[in-house]
């Protein structure tokens, strides 16, 4: 009898590249023929924990969950690799429940820890793995983000830019493209189990910058709408700044392919945050380009489904930045009240280590209580608009992608409502839907009713 396949549980901190990695990740070692597990499915485990070091926070509840893992499995080996592994690989090393340390995000260090020598996917180029630069983007396709409807498609990865408070670029190095014929390539694979491919990376709008002859985020969408039939495309994160007038046009008149859906970080609405936070644009930048996006979209734009013109926006926002004053929370509230946002992510400051941010917290800080008012005060604001928002789509049609189980969806405009009604045989593609509000909920009904 040969020996039991050796059991992986993934854990994954962050962002949707960080998930993609982990998805590589997964398809690296499974094909040394281990076996993915749930977390806490049988002892003698090996747990993959993906790390993030956005805040000092993520951080944290890496080391806790690493400690809890340990706790509920002695028998456990625990491999640590992702954004917070490639700044702090040794103090990583140092605790006692950490078997291995991957510093960074390469799918074959991570199952050359786990299992050691083997299948080997990707080659190592024999790099240093230490520098994060040189850390291939992915070089081996990805097939399918296991179990979800929508697939992650991860087309750049590092940033240029120097925000005050990220510690990300740090980790993850210069920004990387991968080639458009790789990206076509696996998003043709990824077409094949998803209806949705959501683009991310780290700063997507500095796609194609770095390759020879030069490209631009928009010349690959045109390309992937050209030449991968049969899916719907979205972009993660992207700079209002970012978004040209290519990119515009493709949201506008590609009959929904490309979803009416952005998510542009505007982080404060107030100048002298801004210029602290080291933000290339100022507040009236992002306010005109926020407006010619809405306009072009809602008002000349071609609509997506049924006549009704429709736009998701959203963007992240920090509140109590070190010397952010009542008036310039005033500010970013006025621009939160004035440009129309269906959803925010907002937070807090909180300070990582080795920023200029927290050399500046020390300097001019915010008490947490103010900043977290400051939060509490912008969820409200925004939960309002998009109340208001998904009340105003009730009574007109969406196209949708199921998940879980069916009774959740996704629309167009990144609206995840309940789904009312028998499912269809096929729960895989993009399903036309009514959408009604009932009981103080959005609600999708499948069908052409």
């Amino acid at each position: 009898m040969g020996r039991a396949p050796v059991r992986v549980a993934y854990h994954t901190f962050g962002c949707k590249a960080n998930q993609y990695d982990t998805e590589r990740m997964r398809q690296e070692l499974e094909a040394r023929g281990t076996r993915t597990v749930p977390d806490g499915d049988a002892s003698g485990t090996v747990h993959v924990v993906n790390t993030c070091t956005v805040t000092n926070r993520a951080d944290a509840d890496a080391r806790r969950l690493i400690r809890r893992i340990r706790r509920d499995d002695p028998l456990a080996r625990i491999v640590v690799a992702g954004c917070s592994a490639a700044l702090k690989a040794s103090q990583y090393r140092a605790m006692d429940e950490t078997s291995e340390v991957v510093p960074g995000h390469d799918p074959v260090a991570v199952a050359q820890a786990v299992v050691g020598s083997g299948l080997v996917q990707l080659e190592l180029r024999g790099r240093d793995l230490h520098e994060v630069d040189r850390e291939p983007v992915g070089a081996e396709l990805l097939l399918q983000r296991k179990g979800a409807a929508r697939g992650w498609l991860k087309i750049q990865d590092g940033c240029d830019r120097q925000c005050a408070f990220c510690a990300t670029r740090l980790a993850r190095g210069r920004s990387r493209s991968r080639s458009m014929d790789e990206v076509v390539e696996e998003a043709r694979l990824l077409a094949r189990s998803h209806a949705e491919l959501v683009l991310t990376g780290i700063h997507i709008g500095h796609f194609g910058l770095d390759l020879s002859p030069r490209a631009s985020l928009g010349e690959l969408v045109a390309r992937l709408l050209d030449q991968v039939p049969g899916v719907r495309l979205r972009l993660g994160s992207v700079e209002a700044t970012e978004v040209d007038d290519l990119l515009l046009s493709l949201l506008a008149d590609s009959d929904g392919r490309l979803v009416p859906h952005l998510h542009m970080p505007l982080q404060s609405g107030a100048d002298p945050v801004l210029r602290r936070m080291r933000r290339w644009h100022t507040r009236e930048m992002y306010r005109v380009r926020a407006w010619e996006i809405t306009e072009r979209l809602t008002v000349g734009g071609a609509a997506p489904v049924g006549g009704v013109p429709v736009l998701g926006l959203g963007a992240d926002i920090i509140t109590g930045f070190p010397g952010e004053t009542e008036e310039d929370h005033a500010a970013t509230v006025a621009l939160v009240e004035e440009l129309p946002y269906t959803y925010l992510h907002v937070f807090p400051f909180s300070p990582r280590d080795d920023t200029v941010a927290a050399e500046l917290e020390r300097e001019m800080p915010v008490p947490q209580r103010v900043a977290g008012e400051r939060s509490r005060e912008l969820r409200d604001i925004v939960q309002a608009k998009g109340e208001a928002y998904r009340r105003a789509r009730a009574g007109s049609r969406a196209r949708v992608v199921l998940e879980g189980k069916g009774r959740s969806a996704l629309t167009e405009d990144y609206l995840r409502v309940a789904v009312r009604g028998p499912l269809p045989p096929d729960r895989r593609g993009i399903h036309e839907a009514e959408l009604v509000w009932d009981d103080g909920e959005l609600w999708a009904v499948l069908g052409e009713g």
